[in-house]
């Protein structure tokens, strides 16, 4: 299944064939709209020239911070982002050599091993990382056993909780519906407070 996270094709390309490519729109996935996020990758690959890890992690920081705030910026935060990104790329360099794909892949991880990864890294907390567990379940085949359980929710047939449930625009409809449904809920909830 190719991945469908911006209508951009371009920028589907990047994300199925590169994993940090994913690792990083999800990581930008907060405050803005899904395929704003993962579109990301996308213009630090255009303005960079390459996307890699290594280069991104070292690339200088001042500089990474005004590649991604070049509009159109990578997020609505752009500063604060480029720094994230840069900090995801510098532990995937001390930890993973540099490659996004080796954090559940490396050494043949279990589902919770590869959430404990995950959640590892700067940027993704419980709720992200089991999201991103559930896509990699989902629609890059992840061999991990027990990414299930490890992903809970997220991980359910026929459910659009998150961005493991996106695979064509219906389907990021069908997400954004339920997210509108559970800010209703909790905006409910805390007025009954």
């Amino acid at each position: 299944m190719a991945i469908w996270l911006t209508e951009n094709p371009e920028a589907n390309e990047l994300l199925e064939r590169e994993p940090l490519a994913l690792l990083t729109g999800m990581l930008l996935d907060q405050q803005i709209q899904i395929e704003v996020a993962f579109a990301g990758p996308k213009k630090i690959l255009d303005r960079m020239g390459s996307f890699d890890a290594r280069t991104i992690a070292e690339y200088d920081q001042e500089k990474f911070v005004a590649l991604c705030s070049t509009p159109p910026a990578i997020h609505r935060f752009p500063g604060s982002m480029a720094k994230r990104v840069q900090a995801l790329c510098q532990a995937l360099v001390e930890e993973y050599d540099g490659s996004a794909e080796n954090v559940w892949t490396q050494g043949g991880p279990n589902g919770a091993e590869v959430l404990k990864r995950l959640k590892a890294l700067p940027g993704f907390g419980e709720a992200k990382a089991k999201i991103f567990l559930a896509l990699l379940g989902k629609q890059r085949s992840l061999k991990a056993t027990g990414w299930q359980k490890a992903s809970g929710d997220y991980a359910k047939k026929g459910v659009f909780l998150s961005v493991a449930d996106i695979t064509d625009q219906a389907s990021l409809q069908n997400v954004r519906a339920h997210k509108k449904e559970m800010k209703a809920a909790a905006k409910a909830a805390k007025a009954q407070a």
